[in-house]
């Protein structure tokens, strides 16, 4: 038996959690987590009409018991594990999911599939999964900012696993005890999960959100079996040479209670990576200087782009997939530029295969700025620079991504989102009802009766 003692950061995270009621919750982190929620519940329904998606959702539930959790998107329903799974693999696909800067990462897409799955499982109310998503977000997006993880590593199916578990643990009602057990199990819970996916395209990066919602819960699971985690599994997977050989102790807690991260989240309308949306920021600022705001794609000599690293990262341009397309910035601008906007089918199987979008591409460099990326996360400067084939150039810039706290995306803009994605799934009515539902969840009382009264 080892001599090691509880750290006490780890002790003061779990009596946070178990002792934190949603009224000790801001304001305003309450209100971006009913925003979280609610956007997205749509995003993984259109994830959810990927063609792979429903296959995968019909090999897994033909094998799967019955349940009472929507399976978004689909009109069927599934046990709580099948559909965490399911429905956070679906929320990443077409890469319209929730991020934080802080956080490294997107902590939404992997806590609120399952709070929402356990929820409409067990019968819990609006107001404890309100609780559940905020809580889980925030200490898993405070391990994350703690932590100095691994480039090679891509954060999602990592801290996300700690975020699902504590959203389980506090909709079940554990004690302090218990959480501090539950998040020694689900630190060392989490996946080995390759950033190249990202790079290569590779689908397989998806299920990494669905892995976080399946262990995430089945770690609550294990702790009311008995089952016990490491003394400090959160230290020696952040800290110790696992994901990172940093960690900040201090960091993790600093503020809590008073600073909520998850209120600093952000929110995204184009359906590509994140660092990719500062360079859209660009190239719109630059075609509001243009008369009409379009430029005509064949008479564009150059594209050049100067980027924070994160963003410069993201350069290929041998893009041959629609998923693959959502991570490349000169694929981004290419298809916006030709398309005039940057919706679903400026990511498509079509724009992709686009002989003129591709040709454009290839016109398109991106470098990185090491004075822009020292101002990162801070702010994220891109500059895009177009020159036309008669010489003329044109200048854009973008200090602040749209979406982030200091930029914010208004309520209407969020709203419209919702019912773009969500009525050629559902029809307006029930898009309407099931908008009017969440952004009012306190007053639902019981989520395993809405999953009954609403079939999505």
């Amino acid at each position: 038996m080892s001599d090691r003692t509880t750290p006490l950061y780890l002790i003061t995270l779990a009596e946070f959690v178990a002792g934190t009621r949603l009224s000790d919750i801001s304001a305003p982190a309450r209100e971006r987590a009913r925003w979280v929620i609610a956007d997205s519940i749509p995003v993984v329904a259109a994830g959810m009409q990927q063609p792979e998606m429903q296959r995968f959702v019909a090999k897994q539930l033909a094998d799967a018991g019955a349940g009472t959790a929507w399976v978004i998107g689909t009109g069927k329903r599934a046990g709580a594990l099948d559909a965490a799974l399911l429905n956070g693999t679906a929320g990443t696909w077409l890469e319209l999911d929730e991020g934080n800067l802080f956080a490294k990462g997107h902590p939404g897409i992997q806590v609120v599939p399952a709070a929402v799955a356990l929820a409409q499982v067990s019968g819990y109310s609006g107001g404890e999964v309100l609780r559940a998503v905020a809580l889980g977000y925030e200490v898993s997006a405070r391990i994350s900012r703690a932590a100095q993880m691994r480039m090679i590593f891509h954060p999602h199916g990592t801290y996300g696993v700690i975020g699902a578990a504590i959203a389980a643990g506090v909709l079940k009602g554990f004690n302090a005890a218990q959480m501090l057990e539950l998040i020694q199990c689900a630190a060392t819970m989490g996946m080995a999960s390759s950033r190249q996916t990202l790079l290569d395209g590779a689908t397989v990066r998806n299920i990494f959100t669905g892995h976080s919602g399946l262990m995430g819960l089945t770690a609550a699971r294990l702790v009311e079996c008995g089952f016990t985690g490491e003394i400090d599994g959160v230290g020696n997977a952040y800290g110790r040479g696992i994901y990172s050989d940093k960690f900040d102790p201090a960091l993790a807690i600093e503020g809590l209670g008073s600073e909520w991260l998850i209120a600093k989240s952000y929110f995204k309308l184009h359906p590509i990576g994140r660092y990719a949306h500062s360079a859209i920021d660009a190239l719109e600022d630059l075609l509001a200087k243009v008369p009409g705001g379009r430029l005509v794609p064949g008479e564009i000599e150059h594209i050049d782009v100067k980027a924070y690293m994160l963003a410069a990262s993201l350069a290929g341009k041998n893009i041959v997939s629609s998923f693959g397309a959502r991570f490349s910035v000169p694929f981004a601008l290419a298809s916006i530029l030709y398309h005039g906007r940057s919706g679903l089918k400026s990511f498509d199987d079509a724009a992709v295969a686009n002989a003129q979008v591709q040709a454009l591409v290839q016109r398109v460099d991106v470098s990185e700025d090491l004075s822009f990326t020292a101002r990162y996360p801070k702010e994220q400067p891109v500059t895009v620079r177009i020159t036309m084939k008669d010489g003329t150039v044109h200048e854009g810039r973008s200090i602040i991504t749209k979406g982030e706290p200091a930029n914010p995306h208004t309520p209407a803009d969020l709203t419209g989102k919702f019912f773009e994605l969500g009525e050629p799934i559902w029809g307006k009515p029930a898009t309407l009802a099931l908008f009017d539902r969440l952004i009012r969840i306190e007053e639902i009382s019981d989520f395993r009766a809405l999953a009954g009264e609403m079939v999505l």
